[in-house]
């Protein structure tokens, strides 16, 4: 298919996706709508689809409030956290070293400053959870604090573009919390010592979500291609980019790769949870796939492509030198792909992680931007900022990295 077609096709899947369906936040019926219209899609191309049911929480909120005497302050219930309507004394906390010399218990705290400058991995993320998040979470735990106000300042590099930032994003942390702007929390500082109410109107929902895995018709060989994106958004976006680009692109390549070789086979991998607190989609993969990720050929994962602004890059990590003169190849013939920077947030590491071969599909404007832009888990991560011609192109780049990979492992 020529490049105008698919950018049309490419187009009519994002209108499905973040118009029709809008937000697909996991365990909402939304994301279980957009999973089935990916089954829909896939069949019609003769691709066998296999669907995994996850246990997981929705998650809603009609709002929080803080208050202290007349003065109101603007906050946020932090997203798949417990509700709450408490008061007490409010103190305030800046680094980890006040924290361990503090006590906590019964109190409101607020949390800023250096403290509260990166979000903090979840209690049980399998991928990334390093030592000092462990430590804070174990403090604020054994401290037994009635809430936690959260004032955070942009970090493009662990939240995306959203300001202000929840900084705990996790349904297995406890601790009832809200989030405000650093502007907001200077002005919560006078306060200290006082009483506060705080009251945030949030609820866990018990919920399914599903992965959908789809193998070629001349599914015979043990080795097999990984093309992945994931299906699910952030809370607040319809995830135009981040990731419904990913996932038009698979459906491009279901269409494109149909007919290919057996030699090695392709799988299409939709994760369910790349945007939300314990990745449960690509979990449940590594588990089905035990002692397995050594057939895997080569893992190609795609997320945030398609951006208005900018080429579409391909970025190399770890590859044999086979695979880098396939993708060499391909860069050289299509002068509107380039090889990318290397990056690691995102599903293609969870098979580096597994010793697998990978290449990151991305726009080259995020990549470039990815510490300081502002879009990404936004409502600015909308169809206005899609490209469809550089959809098409990464799903024809894609197919013909395959194409040249499937004949020379014939």
């Amino acid at each position: 298919m020529d490049k105008k077609s698919l950018a049309i096709q490419a187009e009519n899947h994002l209108r499905v996706l973040c118009s029709e369906i809008g937000e697909r936040r996991v365990g909402s019926e939304s994301n279980r709508k957009a999973t089935t219209y990916l089954e829909q899609q896939l069949k019609k191309f003769g691709w066998t689809t296999e669907t995994t049911c996850l246990s997981v929480i929705d998650w809603k909120t009609d709002g929080a409030t803080l208050s202290c005497g007349d003065h109101q302050l603007e906050v946020y219930s932090s997203q798949y956290a417990l509700g709450c309507s408490v008061k007490g004394e409010l103190i305030a906390i800046s680094t980890v070293e006040q924290l361990e010399n503090t006590d906590i218990q019964g109190k409101i705290v607020l949390l800023y400053g250096e403290i509260a400058s990166q979000q903090i991995a979840p209690k049980y993320f399998p991928f990334w959870n390093p030592e000092e998040h462990q430590h804070l979470v174990s403090l604020l735990e054994k401290g037994n604090p009635l809430a936690l106000i959260c004032a955070t300042e942009r970090n493009a590099a662990t939240a995306g573009g959203v300001y202000p930032f929840p900084l705990f994003e996790d349904g297995d942390f406890d601790i009832p919390s809200v989030f405000m702007k650093d502007t907001e929390g200077e002005k919560l500082l006078k306060f200290v010592g006082k009483t506060v109410e705080l009251i945030s109107k949030a609820t866990r929902i018990p919920e399914t979500a599903f992965n959908v895995v789809a193998r070629d018709k001349n599914h015979i060989s043990k080795k097999r291609i990984v093309i992945s994106a994931h299906i699910d958004t952030k809370i607040g976006t319809t995830g135009a980019i981040d990731n419904g680009t990913g996932v038009a692109v698979l459906l491009l390549l279901a269409e494109l790769l149909k007919d290919s070789p057996s030699k090695p086979s392709v799988e299409l991998v939709f994760f369910n949870g790349e945007d939300y607190y314990s990745a449960p989609g690509q979990s449940k993969y590594i588990e089905q796939n035990f002692g397995k990720f050594e057939d895997i050929l080569l893992n190609i994962n795609i997320d945030g492509v398609g951006y208005k602004d900018g080429l579409s890059c391909f970025s190399p990590l770890e590859l044999s030198d086979e695979i880098m003169s396939a993708l060499s190849q391909v860069l050289h013939n299509s002068p509107q792909l380039i090889e990318g920077l290397p990056w690691y947030q995102g599903d293609h590491s969870v098979f580096l992680q597994q010793g697998c071969q990978a290449i990151a599909v991305s726009s080259q404007w995020l990549i470039e931007n990815m510490e300081n832009q502002e879009v990404t888990h936004t409502e600015k991560d909308n169809l206005c900022i899609v490209n469809y011609d550089r959809v098409a192109e990464s799903a024809i780049g894609i197919a013909e990295v395959v194409a040249l990979i499937k004949n020379d492992t014939l």
